[in-house]
């Protein structure tokens, strides 16, 4: 999904630039449209300076993708005298609605390839609440995830990371290896006995 908008247009551009920092910053859609230009740096190193709840700054290190993306946009973006790092196609700094339509449109394009997104309803707060997951599992620290998203304390992020089972599942099918075929578990009555909440 991602990776749905043309990089070849204008618009196509932007939204490749504005999906892939949302995802990777984790950002609040509240944040994203507030960005301004003067908030991204893309030398030395590219970093993302964002103002959260209750005016906490946090500076975000870039992915590779995320600037190459970033990089794209500031190109065909020219020399707009509009403060903010995301436009709507007035020119004038893009709204709440605005991102929330983007985000569907490339969903509904990306469902077209990859069925199971036609089921699924994708917003803003997926993508944040993905970057979560990915972050935690890359860190194993609830203190990284929560100092990326920029929550206040740690009891706010552990929330982000609850998932129901079918969740669960879902994140493990879909993390399988392309050369590992799934196979076939046969329960045992010692796992049985186990599991036996009177042996608990």
């Amino acid at each position: 999904m991602l990776d749905t908008p043309d990089p070849c247009i204008y618009s196509g551009i932007r939204d490749r630039a504005m999906l892939h920092l949302a995802f990777a910053a984790g950002l609040r859609v509240s944040e994203l449209i507030s960005l301004l230009i003067s908030d991204l740096q893309l030398a030395p190193e590219p970093i993302i300076r964002v103002m959260g709840k209750g005016r906490r700054e946090r500076i975000l290190p870039l992915w590779n993708q995320t600037t190459q993306c970033l990089r794209a946009w500031i190109e065909v973006r020219a020399s707009s005298q509009v403060p903010e790092l995301f436009l709507n196609r007035h020119g004038i700094g893009m709204t709440r609605s605005g991102f929330e339509y983007i985000l569907s449109k490339h969903c509904r394009k990306a469902a077209l390839n990859q069925k199971s997104l036609s089921t699924k309803r994708i917003s803003p707060h997926i993508l944040r609440r993905t970057c979560a997951m990915q972050t935690l599992q890359a860190t194993k620290d609830v203190r990284k995830v929560s100092l990326w998203l920029g929550h206040a304390r740690t009891q706010s992020t552990e929330a982000y990371l609850r998932m129901e089972p079918s969740e669960k599942l879902d994140m493990m099918d879909s993390m399988l290896p392309p050369s590992v075929s799934k196979g076939r578990f046969k329960i045992t009555d010692k796992v049985l006995q186990m599991i036996d909440p009177k042996n608990c």
